[in-house]
């Protein structure tokens, strides 16, 4: 691990996010409620690196979930839609190369993501309205993602969950 992400893991104070694998933290969760009583909105600041290892394994929100890229390398979004199509979106700084600074995975949308090989580290952000709770996600297995996306095999073979891990742990504090 060098230096640089040592720094930011400790100065941020991040953590691995159970089943999915991202270095993260939350940092907001608005003190307003919807009707049904979830939080009205989300937030955490997370970090890619390739050593120690962090991504984002395939899982998907029952809410919309919007991305944004703060500082470093770009990162892979790797999206498979629920009706059968796929995306991959470039988060980055680099607005000529199409890079983004900002974007929204749709609700029920399978979603992965990863930093893009030789970049040392990525910081983003992801916000939720309404806001996350353990019950909003599922981890994506192969053989689950493979009935409905069978052309992404490759990047569901590196990507998907452990057969057995599509929920977060009993006891995941979200907050």
């Amino acid at each position: 691990m060098t230096k640089k992400i040592a720094a930011l893991l400790a100065h941020y104070r991040l953590e691995k996010l159970p089943v999915e694998g991202t270095f993260y933290r939350n940092t907001y969760r608005a003190k307003t409620s919807t009707d049904s009583g979830l939080s009205t909105g989300t937030a955490i600041i997370g970090l890619y690196t390739h050593e120690p290892k962090s991504l984002s394994l395939f899982h998907k929100l029952t809410h919309d979930e919007v991305w944004h890229f703060y500082h470093g390398d770009p990162f892979e979004l790797y999206l498979l839609h629920p009706d059968g199509s796929a995306e991959t979106v470039t988060m980055g700084s680099d607005f000529a190369a199409g890079q983004r600074v900002q974007f929204t995975v749709p609700a029920h949308t399978w979603q992965a993501a990863r930093l893009l090989p030789g970049g040392e580290y990525a910081l983003f952000g992801c916000t939720v309205a309404p806001g996350f709770t353990p019950d909003c996600f599922t981890g994506g297995t192969r053989s689950e993602l493979l009935k409905s996306h069978p052309r992404q095999a490759q990047i569901i073979e590196e990507l998907a969950v452990a057969a057995g891990e599509e929920s977060l742990p009993a006891g995941f504090k979200d907050a």
